[in-house]
């Protein structure tokens, strides 16, 4: 089942999440709902408070990107209750976007190398080191179980100039080929397609 997201200014975007245990409520079928909403959308990683849940729970699949991104090309995976151990490596500046913040790409610094650990789910812990690409996307993620945003990575200037579109994204004047919650949208109009 296609989740709406969640836009810029929604609360639930701002807050740390909380961590889950194998008992929470239809967690199989939300994970299998955050892929088919992920791939609708046309994104690589979604977190799950983009679709409205305050849980330490990501998943990402670079595997279409495989052509033009090779070390994306095995990069499918469920991350549930993540932490970063260490961000380590050159910093790297790349162009970013986010399904919570349609029609803006900003440079994001990262550093290149992070070490992860994390339930599979099959709830099996797990501690791996990703670099490059698999890297950035994993630290995107990961900041939205944080309440960090992209568009808080970058300087304060590029903000102050991107200050009337993000008002635009949470009051659901944007154009968007997916569905969205907006914070700022009267009752009767909190989801537009």
């Amino acid at each position: 089942m296609l989740l709406p997201i969640t836009a810029y200014g929604h609360p639930v975007l701002k807050k740390v999440a909380e961590e889950i245990d194998k008992d929470y409520p239809g967690l199989e079928q939300l994970i299998a709902d955050m892929f088919e909403t992920m791939y609708e959308s046309d994104g690589i990683g979604l977190a799950a408070p983009q679709v409205n849940r305050s849980i330490r729970l990501f998943i990402v699949d670079g595997t279409p990107y495989a052509d033009k991104i090779p070390e994306t090309a095995d990069f499918k995976k469920i991350f549930i209750n993540p932490y970063i151990l260490s961000t380590t490596g050159s910093d790297v500046v790349l162009d970013e976007g986010c399904l919570s913040i349609p029609n803006i790409r900003e440079d994001v610094t990262r550093k290149d190398e992070i070490t992860i650990e994390y339930y599979d789910e099959k709830w099996e812990l797990k501690e791996e080191t990703y670099t490059g690409f698999p890297a950035r996307v994993i630290q995107h993620e990961y900041d939205h179980l944080e309440g960090i945003l992209f568009v808080e990575r970058i300087s304060s200037l590029r903000k102050t100039l991107l200050r009337r579109k993000l008002h635009d994204i949470a009051h659901g004047n944007v154009d968007v080929d997916y569905r969205m919650i907006f914070p700022n949208l009267k009752k009767s109009k909190l989801v537009k397609q």
